[in-house]
């Protein structure tokens, strides 16, 4: 080996070596970056939270309160019924998800394994429907909900959300990804298609159904369009309706006591997300090959 080939070998490694510190700390400093946004509002809201609601309107404002107390989570109790808020944005959301796992795991198997006429363009359709705004239907959502006698109740924000176009599709492309032959060895063995659906394919289809759910119960949780226009009465609203309650009629409120009021609903999503989370990342990976 002569002079000029040892030395290509021998500096080779450390060139590379260098390329590699070079991208993991370019990486590093994105991710950090990206953090910065991600996670600052959320810090300024649990700071803002923290001052007493005289400090709500300090120029220039400081990062951290001078004086931290939990007054203004005290007026959010004095201020709202929260437990019932609680309850209600529950009791909604929890239903809205359980429905949605089933109608979306029944629908997706069914566009994805059984062959029907029209199965196609049905699922267009189905896909189409994710393009119309909600705030498009939500009339004659209102006057379908009025003639049934379901107006100013929780079933009028539960059942309207059970069909869910994006977890048809999500659950489909998820069958999809599951072997075929699994429906084959049933039917051999005599089993009826909603029979290798419930003994077969459910169990296999946990973590795309786990997506669903969690999907499904974060976006409701804070949805604030819906609950405004299906109801009227107090004992039947949402916890972002209670919220919106702390700004007073003119936007007075102090803002400290509304943060305080966000971050206690921000709460039940983290804790729904922190143990799913999971079955997130389960369901994000699995069932995409076949």
């Amino acid at each position: 080996m002569t002079i000029i080939q040892e030395r290509v070998t021998t500096t080779a490694p450390v060139v590379t070596r260098k390329k590699r510190d070079w991208s993991v700390a370019v990486r590093v400093v994105v991710l950090l970056i990206a953090s910065v946004f991600v996670l600052g509002p959320v810090l300024w809201t649990l700071s803002t939270s923290l001052r007493p609601p005289s400090e709500s309107f300090q120029l220039p404002p400081a990062f951290l309160p001078l004086n931290p107390d939990l007054t203004s989570y005290e007026q959010v109790f004095k201020q709202l019924n929260i437990v019932a808020l609680v309850v209600n944005s529950a009791l909604v959301t929890g239903l809205i998800a359980v429905g949605q796992m089933l109608t979306a795991a029944l629908a997706g198997y069914a566009f994805a394994h059984l062959k029907f006429r029209g199965r196609g363009a049905l699922f267009s359709i189905v896909l189409a429907t994710m393009m119309v705004p909600a705030q498009v239907t939500i009339v004659p959502v209102f006057m379908l909900i009025r003639g049934v006698g379901l107006s100013d109740t929780l079933l009028a924000l539960i059942i309207p959300a059970i069909p869910t176009a994006f977890g048809t599709f999500l659950m489909r492309q998820y069958f999809m990804g599951l072997p075929g032959e699994l429906a084959e060895a049933a039917a051999i063995d005599g089993a009826s298609p909603w029979r290798t659906f419930r003994s077969v394919y459910a169990p296999l289809a946990m973590p795309g159904l786990a997506i669903v759910g969690i999907l499904a119960f974060n976006f409701h949780w804070n949805e604030f369009f819906r609950p405004l226009i299906m109801t009227i009465s107090e004992q039947n609203f949402t916890l972002p309706l209670g919220l919106v309650s702390l700004q007073g009629n003119l936007g007075t409120g102090s803002i400290s006591v509304v943060l305080a009021g966000v971050v206690l609903s921000m709460i039940p999503a983290l804790v729904v997300f922190m143990f799913g989370q999971r079955a997130l990342q389960d369901g994000l990976t699995a069932g995409t090959g076949k």
